[in-house]
């Protein structure tokens, strides 16, 4: 019966996610576009603290739209002692375009409200895209390698962003979310990275060193964040909106950030090597965490 119904399901998912994102987007962009004309510290706070009043109504709106679906199951451990006065630096695995929906919804009463490292093709997309640029969130442009051969002046551009977005971060609690593969995984993306891990794509480390670099001890907790969708993890995001999502999983640590990984990570091979090490050993405890959870739910084809 969910299988014949999951098309109007769909249908209605969209409907509905269309209208609650532009409900909410609209006075983002317009708190946006106050502080860029009246560039007042005053009104800057005041429609900062706006929007993110109107992001949290978006997350409600979502958590409504997941509620829908009678046959989810949430499993999730270690949201304990988190803070909205905090700082933290979040960093999670990549599976699906649910996972920037699950993570919003689920902290959204834990921590402050989440900035996200967004593709640059994403400021396109229409309403979401100015309302992120309204948030603070900031654009990165992934260049090739072999454009970056053609183009050494554009090296170094992506760390210069995340340097300039982060220092805007450092007069309020902030939550920087960095889903550090890069890209969403997918078997194919796996086999041309040439992966060493069974669950995830290989760790990009510049950007999270930078966001360490530049706030340094602001940051409270590192938050390392394990996300799976163990009974739908063809097409998770399909299945969300289609009523057929059957359990999420979240396991949470909240890690401290030891003295040893502020550094110079673009002028300091020793320490780049370091990072990138202790990135790679906790990518490994997560890829031998996920491969538990999915052998546990017992899943034929993984």
């Amino acid at each position: 019966m969910q299988r014949l119904l999951s098309p109007f399901i769909l249908i209605l998912s969209v409907i509905l996610t269309i209208l609650v994102t532009i409900t909410c987007s609209i006075p983002i962009i317009i708190a946006g576009l106050i502080k860029l004309t009246v560039p007042i510290s005053v009104v800057s706070r005041a429609m900062s603290s706006f929007a993110e009043v109107m992001m949290y109504c978006w997350c409600v709106g979502l958590d409504w739209l997941l509620r829908l679906n009678p046959h989810l199951t949430w499993d999730i451990q270690g949201l304990d002692g988190l803070s909205k006065e905090n700082w933290y630096l979040l960093i999670c695995n990549h599976r699906s375009w649910a996972d920037i929906v699950i993570l919003c919804v689920l902290f959204r009463k834990h921590i402050p409200m989440n900035k996200y490292f967004l593709k640059q093709q994403l400021a396109w997309v229409p309403f979401m895209g100015l309302a992120c640029w309204a948030l603070g969130m900031p654009f990165m442009k992934r260049y090739s390698r072999a454009y970056l051969l053609r183009h050494p002046e554009r090296r170094g551009k992506d760390i210069d962003t995340t340097r300039r977005s982060c220092l805007k971060f450092r007069s309020h609690p902030t939550t920087i979310v960095n889903f550090v593969e890069g890209s969403r995984f997918t078997r194919d993306k796996h086999r041309q990275m040439h992966s060493p891990f069974k669950h995830l794509l290989a760790p990009k480390a510049a950007g999270i060193a930078m966001a360490l670099n530049v706030l340094g001890r602001q940051f409270d907790k590192l938050l390392n964040v394990t996300l799976c969708y163990p009974e739908n993890i063809h097409s998770p995001f399909y299945d969300m909106l289609s009523g057929q999502m059957t359990r999420i999983t979240v396991r949470i640590s909240l890690l401290p950030i030891a003295d040893d990984l502020h550094g110079d990570y673009l002028n300091d091979k020793n320490f780049k090597r370091h990072f990138q090490l202790w990135l790679n050993a906790l990518w490994s405890e997560k890829d031998l965490q996920l491969e538990q959870l999915y052998h546990t739910h017992k899943k034929p084809d993984l």
